[in-house]
């Protein structure tokens, strides 16, 4: 087996062990896919690199009032119970050893935002933060968000639409 082979092999029963192909799928279309899924491999988390390892997508932030942040900003953290409490820690250090947090500085003393702990139903809890109070001193793009319809149009054309999950990707600010 070709070096290549063997790593496509240990691609596909490691990282799409759980993956449902459509059956509708022919083997052809099947095939196209997850060569389409190796290909870009690098895109997805994984439990090494649970953001992915894409380089040079960041989304740089700017928010349009100079330190001292307004009154709006600073607010006091909401209050948990000691459960939520511990699984916030735990959430923002796991956060931070993977570089999306960071401490805030000294003259930094502020929330820009106040993380709240979530429970599924299934047992699992996620760290969310509510931004509204950020939204609002944020400068917005230049470019807009495209519409659903217009994006619903482009793809009426497509042959394969997949839905993934970010893991904790949707977090990332910088």
């Amino acid at each position: 087996m070709k070096r290549q082979d063997q790593k496509k092999f240990l691609f596909i029963s490691e990282q799409l062990i759980e993956a449902e192909l459509n059956q509708e799928l022919t083997e052809k279309m099947k095939q196209k896919l997850i060569d389409l899924l190796f290909k870009c491999k690098n895109a997805f988390a994984t439990d090494k690199k649970p953001l992915g390892s894409i380089i040079g997508h960041q989304v740089d932030i700017i928010l349009n009032v100079e330190y001292t942040y307004p009154p709006l900003l600073r607010r006091a953290a909401y209050s948990a119970i000691p459960r939520a409490r511990e699984l916030l820690e735990v959430e923002i250090k796991e956060l931070m050893d993977l570089g999306v947090l960071r401490k805030v500085r000294n003259n930094e003393q502020v929330e820009l935002t106040k993380p709240v702990i979530i429970n599924w139903n299934n047992g699992k809890s996620r760290m969310l933060g509510n931004v509204r109070s950020i939204s609002t001193y944020t400068i917005p793009d230049r470019d807009p968000i495209p519409r659903i319809h217009e994006t619903l149009t482009q793809l009426s054309e497509a042959k394969l639409i997949t839905d993934m999950d970010n893991l904790k990707g949707f977090g990332r600010m910088s």
